[in-house]
């Protein structure tokens, strides 16, 4: 009893520092911050309903939502994702996507440590300047992003489990870079007679800013007397895209054919962008199909010009698990997951992604 009051308190001090920091920002601060892909989720299955599985995310999906899931890899898994933003090579964004990657091993008997990379591409950008506004006349640029992750999880009870996730970020193109470091940090509680309810709640990208630099931030001029002169032009520091999550299950257990119904909510506080309301239900049969659909609210979402996001809110998806192999005693054995969701978006188009997971 004394240690679940000691891992009660540690939870209680941990969400009142996350709330307040993350309600330093206020409306002024509203799109400043560096780093956005940071608040684009590139997992397939969790997609698929949205920011509404932090209490009850599991494996690699919880590298976004809530790092505290990764504690419930049973020997290993290994992931992979790829995502085309609104429309990839057919929309408006011009072959925008995601591709990423992650492994998580159990090391010890309550921990689990993990590591995953999300690389955003654009595609050939064509350079236009003052001088040669023409596109097409000046060849062409690429910018990558990418985050590299280091996690660690553990399982403090058999009802408690919280996890630490360290990422670096960098974005670049030919002649501009830059790079920061963040932490995210969760928290799962999980409770009832067959671990039915779920509470959640992390708190991402907390960290040091970008700060861009490199020869693109110069000008060169020629003045009336033919002098050459540069400037540079610096950058600002621009801090990460702080948020709090906070999240509740429930799964409705049913014996026939092995079905479960697991309705979720989230809410989700972000230091420089809108407040979301996730809601998502997801239907499970046999424990090798399931179905997914949510919705993600936010002020003025419903309207198309005081909208300040491009997501309409809709999102669905749908897993197919594999067996592989036989069970343990246990019943844990090697699957293969197949994963598919869907974002809607307007102007531009949805967001598609698929991914594969195994699972040992």
């Amino acid at each position: 009893m004394k240690t679940f009051l000691r891992i009660f308190a540690v939870v209680v001090l941990f969400a009142t520092v996350s709330v307040s920091a993350v309600q330093a920002g206020n409306d002024d601060r509203r799109g400043t911050a560096g780093a956005s892909e940071l608040l684009i989720n590139p997992w397939a299955r969790s997609a698929g309903w949205g920011t509404s599985g932090i209490a009850c995310v599991r494996g690699i999906d919880a590298f976004y939502s809530n790092i505290a899931g990764l504690s419930f890899t049973n020997k290993m898994d290994l992931a992979y994702s790829n995502t085309q933003l609104y429309g990839g090579k057919s929309g408006l964004m011009g072959a925008a996507s995601i591709n990423s990657f992650g492994l998580a091993v159990r090391v010890f008997d309550a921990g689990v440590m993990g590591v995953s990379v999300m690389a955003m591409s654009f595609g050939d950008i064509p350079v236009t300047t003052v001088y040669s506004p023409d596109a097409g006349k000046n060849g062409t640029f690429s910018p990558s992003y990418m985050n590299i992750n280091v996690a660690y999880a553990h399982s403090f009870t058999r009802s408690v489990h919280g996890g630490v996730n360290l990422k670096v970020v960098t974005e670049s193109t030919d002649n501009v870079s830059a790079s920061g470091f963040a932490i995210d940090a969760g928290i799962q509680y999980v409770t009832g007679a067959n671990d039915e309810l779920k509470f959640g709640i992390s708190l991402k990208n907390l960290g040091f800013g970008l700060k861009y630099s490199g020869a693109g931030l110069s000008y060169t001029h020629v003045n009336t007397v033919d002098n050459t002169v540069t400037a540079m032009h610096p950058s600002v520091d621009m801090e990460m895209p702080t948020c709090l999550n906070i999240g509740l299950s429930y799964d409705f257990l049913f014996d026939k054919w092995d079905q479960m119904l697991t309705v979720a909510g989230a809410f989700t506080s972000n230091a420089f962008l809108k407040d979301n309301f996730g809601l998502g239900v997801e239907y499970s049969l046999l424990n090798m199909f399931q179905l997914r659909c949510g919705y993600v609210f936010q002020q003025n979402i419903f309207s198309e010009s005081d909208r300040t996001t491009a997501n309409t809110g809709l999102c669905a998806g749908g897993s197919v698990k594999i067996p592989i192999g036989k069970k343990d005693k246990e019943g844990n054995g090697t699957s293969l997951s197949i994963d598919y969701s869907y974002r809607t978006a307007s102007p531009l188009k949805g967001t598609h992604s698929i991914g594969a997971s195994l699972n040992f």
